[in-house]
């Protein structure tokens, strides 16, 4: 099992002043204590599992590209970005461009998008469940096109591009990671089966049970089971112990889980968060 930091909560002491030094020692204490995955939620708003919506949030690309200045070894993405906040050719482009510009070490985290307040708030498109769900597919292959060879037009229900030309290339080969986040077993999990290197599956009592639907669906589709990364993600809080991580991180490697982003909630000094992971990782099994 390894750990991976997922990054949810700004909300540090120093204020926005500070955001830029703290995150900079962050990610890099991060990698110093041997973390290899780093991703950040893709919200323009707090959402409200983890604090009040007005607190603290980066945009993610920009935060993106911002880490991967600051680090030199951990696999960076978001976890995961809404299929509706951005048109697909600039997402696949954006995701390039990190990737080439970080030595290859930037993936796709993306999923169907969820948060209707900050859409509304905002002005994003939020249509019905079934259309980001068509959304979503179209998006991903053409992504993948954008990150072949081809430079071919696509043809979609909602997108319509003339020449998918994306140069430089990804350094990553065949493409940069993607993972498809959620759990969603008639859809999301089918999605995961036919196209992703990797499913993200919140820790929680049905974890076990969601895999079984992943590998029902990589049959049907012909997909090596094996072949698929399963992660999966909890919280911390100011009140969990390393026990706490230990505990839960392990029970999900029982399952067949092999990376747990765990992201902090209400921790205000990130060098706690530090402490934890530190003391956590080599207890994992």
């Amino acid at each position: 099992m390894e750990l991976a930091l997922h990054i949810a909560d700004f909300t540090w002491s120093g204020g926005p002043a500070e955001l830029g030094p703290a995150l900079t020692k962050h990610v890099r204490d991060a990698e110093d204590i041997g973390v290899r995955r780093i991703s950040v939620m893709d919200h323009f708003w707090q959402i409200r599992p983890v604090g009040p919506v007005d607190t603290e949030m980066l945009e993610a690309y920009s935060a993106l590209g911002f880490i991967a200045a600051q680090t030199q070894h951990a696999l960076l993405h978001t976890l995961v970005t809404g299929v509706t906040y951005r048109e697909p050719a600039l997402l696949a482009k954006a995701v390039t461009t990190l990737n080439v510009l970080s030595g290859g070490r930037v993936g796709l985290g993306i999923g169907a998008a969820w948060n209707d307040e900050e859409s509304e708030g905002l002005g994003f498109a939020f249509p019905p469940t079934a259309e980001r769900f068509e959304r979503l597919e179209e998006t991903i292959r053409i992504c993948d096109q954008m990150w072949s060879e081809s430079e071919d037009a696509f043809t979609g229900k909602h997108y319509q591009l003339g020449r998918t030309l994306n140069s430089p290339q990804s350094l990553s080969s065949p493409r940069p990671y993607l993972m498809i986040g959620g759990s969603g077993e008639k859809k999301t999990l089918r999605l995961v089966a036919q196209y992703a290197d990797a499913c993200n599956i919140f820790a929680g009592p049905d974890a076990a049970h969601k895999l079984d639907v992943l590998r029902g669906h990589c049959d049907d589709v012909g997909r090596d089971y094996d072949e698929i990364d399963k992660t999966t993600i909890f919280p911390i809080s100011p009140s969990n112990t390393v026990d706490d991580i230990v505990t839960t991180a392990n029970a999900m490697a029982a399952l067949g889980f092999t990376s747990s982003y765990v992201f902090a909630t209400g921790i205000t000094e990130p060098a706690r968060i530090i402490e934890l992971f530190a003391e956590a990782m080599p207890r994992l099994d």
